[in-house]
């Protein structure tokens, strides 16, 4: 009990709000080529300092004290201690999710904030790798982290991102460990279904989806995006249409290469007395109630029970996702391909052998990663409060680490506090 009896002490003994203020100034403070702005901003340098000694003054551990009251509020100083004592373990290793959970479209302008940012370069400085896992291209995310966290930690050889959910996974300055391409190690059966729906999605596309769809620039998966505001209407419909459309050609690719078709040499492929299509609508409509309810608003949905689907098409189908992300994408991608991969194989370019990761995320996807480490007792789970709902579930369920949209620096503040916290005897 006595590491919460001294952290009792430092929350009601001293102005803990007023030193994280002057904390937080000092770190976010923009450059500003103004002699009076820096004279200003070293005054407020030299007052946290002042108030970080009486602090370090008065405790045995003063310097963990005075960092964590500079960093934490008093909750998140008591949630890092009860992670503590449940784990006794520091994190090692972040694994980040990017879209709604570093950065938010509704609270943070789509940007990364620049405390999060601030708080990244604090782990970085104090040693903890950074694994950015993300469905976005390779080429998005450097691009947002070079300008973001800057390219000397960008290249430092303690940041790795995981792109496309997996399929891919870029480690800057670990040599011919670089750049691993995952999707290559898949069989050939899987990379023609992939490379038959690729080059015929856009071409063969209704005129309206044509207009109304851009394919996202992927080096494996096939992703369609909306060429109307996110969220959006218009997003929305165009978006539903390119699911079924998505399925649909997935469907005939997968039935080419099996060599499914019709005896009498028809291009309907047929298999047991049913379409392939309608086959594959009934497989992902049982996977995902999402895409079911898509399916059935399109006039979609077919009459056929999945459990009867004959195993030949279920079997290449079980291998292949289809993910719906409401009017903000349609896409299809490799199930022997996800996150999970992706970070394991992140973790062996970084030369972590016994990880401790904070995972957070917010989606289907992440969630895979979150069990992986529930599972191997290696890791704990954060998710923002709009998260899928499986995922806050799980959040939930385990540790409860659920920040307000666009704030996800609350719970870096949290592990941050956790890491200082560990060092006490």
């Amino acid at each position: 009990m006595e590491r919460y009896d001294l952290v009792y002490r430092l929350y009601d003994e001293y102005d803990t709000k007023t030193l994280r203020e002057y904390q937080e100034f000092v770190d976010v403070f923009p450059a500003i080529d103004s002699r009076a702005a820096l004279e200003h901003w070293q005054e407020a340098n030299t007052v946290l300092e002042e108030r970080k000694d009486e602090i370090r003054g008065d405790f045995a551990a003063g310097e963990t004290f005075a960092e964590t009251a500079a960093r934490a509020t008093r909750e998140q100083a008591f949630t890092a201690l009860d992670l503590n004592a449940k784990y006794d373990r520091a994190v090692n290793v972040l694994v980040l999710d990017v879209d709604e959970t570093l950065r938010s479209a509704g609270g943070t302008d789509n940007e990364i904030p620049r405390d999060t940012l601030h708080m990244l370069t604090e782990f970085h400085e104090a040693g903890i790798p950074i694994v950015i896992c993300t469905g976005q291209t390779l080429e998005n995310v450097k691009g947002f982290a070079i300008q973001g966290l800057g390219s000397e930690i960008v290249h430092s050889g303690d940041l790795s991102i995981v792109y496309e959910a997996g399929t891919g996974v870029f480690t800057p300055g670990h040599g011919a460990n670089t750049k691993q391409l995952l999707y290559e190690d898949l069989d050939e059966e899987i990379r023609t279904v992939f490379d038959d729906v690729r080059s015929r999605v856009l071409p063969e596309a209704p005129t309206d989806l044509r207009r109304g769809c851009h394919l996202q620039g992927n080096e494996f998966n096939v992703t369609m995006k909306p060429n109307y505001e996110t969220g959006t209407s218009q997003a929305r419909a165009v978006i539903d249409e390119a699911l079924v459309y998505l399925i649909d050609l997935l469907a005939d690719a997968v039935g080419s290469a099996l060599e499914i078709g019709d005896d009498d040499g028809s291009d309907t492929r047929t298999i047991e007395g049913n379409a392939v299509v309608e086959w594959t609508r009934a497989f992902y409509a049982d996977q995902d109630p999402e895409i079911r309810a898509v399916l059935e608003s399109e006039q979609a949905y077919p009459d056929l029970d999945a459990d009867s689907i004959p195993s030949v098409l279920a079997e290449t189908l079980e291998r292949i996702d289809v993910a719906y992300y409401e009017a903000d994408a349609a896409e299809i991608g490799s199930l022997e391909l996800n996150k999970v991969v992706g970070v394991e194989r992140a973790l062996e370019v970084l030369g972590i052998d016994d990880p401790f990761a904070l995972v957070m995320g917010d989606s289907k996807s992440d969630l895979r990663v979150m069990k992986w480490v529930d599972d191997n007792d290696a890791g704990i789970a954060a998710a923002p409060e709009h998260a899928s709902q499986d995922t806050l579930d799980h959040v939930l369920r385990t540790d409860d680490l659920v920040f307000d949209q666009g704030k996800s620096v609350d719970v870096l503040r949290t592990v941050y506090a956790l890491n200082l916290l560990a060092r006490l005897e």
